[in-house]
């Protein structure tokens, strides 16, 4: 009797071993063969809340500043701290409020100078927001309206997949060595100016 209770448990704990085991198989299939749910899983997570604008960074070119970012005032608004310290290797160098769209009537204003720290490739950036995303259109297509130069780059600003706006980005008419880019993101717009180089990796990279 007692080698039979014996047999009997020996081979209930094989059987629950080999179960196991077809648990694990199962599951390594089902994460990584069919349907993939391990697979790009970090893909799919980066890109929530992300920002494009057909940027393409070129890997030769420096992603980092060599200088330290200003930092912002203390009673600094939403809209200003939204903005980044440093985009790839411009670094943020003077923050002020202004008035260059009063006529639109924005609900705040800024201009930004972004810097590498070598003369000539500073970007500036003018950055209002509208209480209505309809303001913010009609300053964008004034803006857009006045680009007359060669054309660098247009489409729409894409959140998350989801088009909440538009870009476009031109030569300066008067010096090709020069650019604008203008773009909006809901009821935000952008003006980068500077040198052409500068302007066109800035703005592809910006993060919002």
């Amino acid at each position: 009797m007692s080698n039979t209770q014996t047999s009997s448990s020996h081979g209930k704990l094989i059987v629950a071993v080999v179960a196991a085991a077809l648990v694990v198989v199962l599951a390594l299939v089902s994460a990584f063969i069919w349907p993939g749910w391990a697979l790009n899983k970090g893909d799919g997570a980066s890109s929530q809340g992300t920002t494009s604008r057909g940027a393409s960074q070129d890997a030769s070119e420096p992603t980092t500043p060599s200088i330290d970012a200003v930092a912002l005032p203390d009673n600094a608004s939403e809209l200003l701290k939204a903005m980044p310290d440093s985009v790839l290797n411009f670094a943020r160098t003077k923050a002020d409020a202004s008035t260059s769209w009063s006529g639109a009537s924005p609900v705040e204003e800024y201009t930004l100078t972004y810097s590498t720290g070598t003369d000539g490739q500073e970007v500036t950036l003018e950055v209002a927001q509208w209480s209505q995303d309809k303001d913010a259109q009609s300053q964008y297509d004034n803006l857009t309206g006045a680009m007359t130069g060669k054309e660098l780059g247009s489409g729409n600003v894409k959140v998350s997949g989801e088009a909440t706006g538009s870009y476009s980005a031109k030569t300066d008419p008067n010096d090709e060595t020069k650019a604008i880019a203008v773009w909006r993101n809901d009821t935000v717009v952008f003006q980068a100016t500077g040198a052409k180089d500068s302007v066109q990796r800035f703005y592809q990279q910006f993060p919002l």
